[in-house]
């Protein structure tokens, strides 16, 4: 049976970390841009996919079955990973194991601060804000150790959690000190010139 797969995002890193997880596992997949600036994340279409109203949501759709829905970007990147094996995550337990560790580093010890940071930039707990934001960035620089020896995040191959660094990093980019982080620069340069991952980042530009 032939499965098609949309992702329906925007430009925001969870939508970059799901696109470039697509293009990394080499799965053919379309782009729907919702226009968040227009509220198109909570009109009827949307919420029927992610109740939420959030993006990114993958759809697969399959031939005479229910369409299968992920509305978690970290999920989406795992999916990738489950569709591709070898590409985003390593073949050894052991080196697997490592992946996950340094992925679920970005993805709870950096992103998800840097996310509550973000939460409370409407609010008046501005130093609550701050506070976070700094968290979020000072965890990140410690991620120089990860790359002072190894080319990736976590080894000697691209994996998921790549893919997580590199999208916080880039939200960051304006804020680190790379001066001070000499291997994570050539390690965010490496990333960001990888095909894939700019196809990721232009997912949501080209249709």
């Amino acid at each position: 049976m032939k499965t098609t797969l949309e992702l329906h995002g925007a430009q925001t890193g969870n939508c970059f970390r799901a696109a470039i997880a697509l293009e990394e596992a080499g799965l053919s997949y379309t782009p729907r841009i919702v226009d968040l600036s227009i509220g198109e994340h909570l009109r009827g279409e949307h919420l029927a996919l992610n109740p939420a109203g959030k993006v990114p949501v993958l759809v697969e759709k399959e031939e005479g079955l229910e369409p299968f829905i992920l509305t978690q970007s970290n999920a989406i990147i795992l999916y990738a990973a489950g569709k591709a094996p070898g590409r985003l995550l390593p073949g050894s337990d052991r080196d697997r194991s490592i992946c996950l560790e340094r992925f679920f580093f970005f993805v709870t010890d950096v992103i998800a601060v840097s996310h509550a940071a973000f939460s409370l930039r409407a609010t008046s707990a501005q130093q609550g804000q701050k506070i976070l934001a700094d968290r979020a960035l000072a965890t990140l620089e410690t991620a120089e150790r990860y790359v002072a020896h190894d080319e990736f995040m976590a080894g000697e191959t691209f994996s998921a959690a790549d893919i997580a660094a590199f999208t916080i990093a880039r939200s960051m980019e304006m804020d680190l000190p790379w001066p001070k982080l000499p291997s994570l620069r050539k390690w965010f340069e490496r990333i960001e010139g990888r095909p894939a991952v700019k196809r990721g980042l232009e997912a949501f530009d080209r249709v």
